[in-house]
Protein backbone atom coordinates (compact mmCIF):
# COMPACT_ATOMS: atom_id res chain seq x y z
CA UNK A 1 0.00 0.00 0.00
CA UNK A 2 1.58 3.28 -1.07
CA UNK A 3 1.51 5.90 1.79
CA UNK A 4 -0.89 8.08 0.32
CA UNK A 5 -3.44 5.19 0.25
CA UNK A 6 -2.43 4.83 3.97
CA UNK A 7 -3.08 8.04 4.54
CA UNK A 8 -6.31 7.77 3.72
CA UNK A 9 -7.18 5.07 5.27
CA UNK A 10 -5.90 6.77 8.32
CA UNK A 11 -8.36 9.90 7.55
CA UNK A 12 -11.35 7.11 7.41
CA UNK A 13 -10.29 5.41 10.47
CA UNK A 14 -10.18 9.05 12.39
CA UNK A 15 -13.11 9.62 11.33
CA UNK A 16 -15.12 6.41 12.44
CA UNK A 17 -13.22 6.59 15.85
CA UNK A 18 -14.35 10.46 16.25
CA UNK A 19 -10.80 11.92 17.21
CA UNK A 20 -10.74 15.22 15.50
CA UNK A 21 -7.27 15.93 16.75
CA UNK A 22 -5.45 13.24 14.51
CA UNK A 23 -8.64 14.17 11.64
CA UNK A 24 -7.40 17.75 11.46
CA UNK A 25 -3.54 16.96 11.17
CA UNK A 26 -4.37 14.22 8.45
CA UNK A 27 -6.18 16.98 6.54
CA UNK A 28 -3.90 19.51 6.54
CA UNK A 29 -1.36 16.59 5.19
CA UNK A 30 -3.79 15.92 2.78
CA UNK A 31 -4.25 19.38 1.48
CA UNK A 32 -0.56 20.11 1.38
CA UNK A 33 -0.36 16.88 -1.09
CA UNK A 34 -3.19 17.61 -2.57
CA UNK A 35 -1.77 21.57 -3.24
CA UNK A 36 1.49 20.16 -4.82
CA UNK A 37 -0.34 17.45 -7.31
CA UNK A 38 -1.99 20.80 -8.82
CA UNK A 39 0.23 22.58 -8.54
CA UNK A 40 3.15 20.28 -10.72
CA UNK A 41 0.44 18.36 -12.40
CA UNK A 42 1.94 15.36 -11.10
CA UNK A 43 0.81 11.95 -9.03
CA UNK A 44 3.01 11.87 -5.93
CA UNK A 45 5.12 8.89 -4.87
CA UNK A 46 6.38 7.63 -1.76
CA UNK A 47 9.33 9.91 -1.67
CA UNK A 48 7.30 12.99 -2.72
CA UNK A 49 4.68 12.34 0.31
CA UNK A 50 7.63 12.37 2.36
CA UNK A 51 8.95 15.90 1.72
CA UNK A 52 5.97 17.14 2.31
CA UNK A 53 5.58 15.55 5.99
CA UNK A 54 9.13 16.71 7.07
CA UNK A 55 8.02 20.34 5.42
CA UNK A 56 4.87 19.81 7.66
CA UNK A 57 7.42 19.13 10.27
CA UNK A 58 9.41 21.67 10.06
CA UNK A 59 6.72 24.29 9.95
CA UNK A 60 5.11 23.35 13.21
CA UNK A 61 8.60 22.94 14.98
CA UNK A 62 9.25 26.63 13.97
CA UNK A 63 5.67 27.30 15.20
CA UNK A 64 6.59 25.54 18.68
CA UNK A 65 9.61 28.25 19.11
CA UNK A 66 7.19 31.05 18.03
CA UNK A 67 4.52 29.96 20.57
CA UNK A 68 6.89 29.11 23.61
CA UNK A 69 8.89 32.54 23.09
CA UNK A 70 5.79 33.91 23.47
CA UNK A 71 4.42 32.04 26.67
CA UNK A 72 1.27 30.44 25.06
CA UNK A 73 2.73 26.88 25.75
CA UNK A 74 -1.34 25.69 24.96
CA UNK A 75 -0.76 26.45 21.62
CA UNK A 76 2.81 25.07 21.67
CA UNK A 77 1.19 21.78 22.48
CA UNK A 78 -1.67 21.61 19.69
CA UNK A 79 1.66 21.56 17.64
CA UNK A 80 3.84 18.66 19.51
CA UNK A 81 0.40 16.47 19.00
CA UNK A 82 0.58 17.51 15.43
CA UNK A 83 4.16 16.47 15.22
CA UNK A 84 3.43 13.45 16.66
CA UNK A 85 0.47 12.75 14.25
CA UNK A 86 2.66 13.29 11.18
CA UNK A 87 5.98 11.00 12.52
CA UNK A 88 3.69 8.05 11.83
CA UNK A 89 4.15 8.44 7.64
CA UNK A 90 8.26 9.00 8.48
CA UNK A 91 10.16 6.14 7.55
CA UNK A 92 12.79 5.15 10.03
CA UNK A 93 15.47 7.58 10.27
CA UNK A 94 19.27 7.61 10.38
CA UNK A 95 21.49 7.64 13.85
CA UNK A 96 23.74 10.73 14.00
CA UNK A 97 26.25 7.66 13.76
CA UNK A 98 25.27 6.65 10.44
CA UNK A 99 24.80 9.95 9.10
CA UNK A 100 28.38 11.37 9.94
CA UNK A 101 29.25 7.84 8.19
CA UNK A 102 27.32 8.75 5.37
CA UNK A 103 28.68 12.46 4.73
CA UNK A 104 32.45 11.22 5.33
CA UNK A 105 32.17 8.93 2.60
CA UNK A 106 30.37 11.27 0.77
CA UNK A 107 33.04 13.89 0.78
CA UNK A 108 35.54 11.51 0.40
CA UNK A 109 34.06 10.17 -2.95
CA UNK A 110 33.69 13.86 -4.05
CA UNK A 111 36.98 14.59 -3.12
CA UNK A 112 35.96 17.87 -1.00
CA UNK A 113 38.31 19.58 0.64
CA UNK A 114 36.98 22.71 2.68
CA UNK A 115 33.89 24.57 2.97
CA UNK A 116 34.06 26.04 -0.19
CA UNK A 117 32.74 22.49 -1.19
CA UNK A 118 29.68 22.56 0.82
CA UNK A 119 27.19 23.16 -1.68
CA UNK A 120 28.34 20.12 -4.03
CA UNK A 121 28.27 18.30 -1.15
CA UNK A 122 25.05 19.09 0.14
CA UNK A 123 23.31 18.24 -3.63
CA UNK A 124 25.00 14.88 -3.40
CA UNK A 125 24.08 14.24 0.51
CA UNK A 126 20.70 15.61 -0.31
CA UNK A 127 20.10 13.12 -3.08
CA UNK A 128 21.21 9.89 -1.10
CA UNK A 129 20.24 11.19 2.46
CA UNK A 130 16.29 12.57 1.74
CA UNK A 131 13.54 11.19 3.50
CA UNK A 132 16.05 8.91 5.35
CA UNK A 133 17.69 11.54 7.54
CA UNK A 134 16.92 15.02 9.50
CA UNK A 135 18.80 17.10 7.35
CA UNK A 136 19.46 19.98 10.12
CA UNK A 137 21.91 16.60 11.37
CA UNK A 138 22.84 16.02 7.88
CA UNK A 139 24.13 19.79 7.35
CA UNK A 140 25.81 20.00 10.77
CA UNK A 141 27.46 16.50 9.96
CA UNK A 142 28.91 18.03 6.33
CA UNK A 143 30.49 21.46 7.86
CA UNK A 144 31.81 19.14 10.89
CA UNK A 145 33.26 16.82 8.29
CA UNK A 146 34.46 20.10 5.85
CA UNK A 147 35.83 22.19 8.36
CA UNK A 148 38.90 18.85 9.38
Amino acid sequence: MSLKAQITEDMKTAMRAKDSARLGTIRLLQAAMKQKEVDERVELDDVAVVAIVDKLIKQRKDSITAYEGANRQDLADVEKAEIEVLKVYLPERMSEAEITAAVAAIVAGLGATGPGDMGKVMGAVKAQLAGKADMGLVSAAVKAALSK
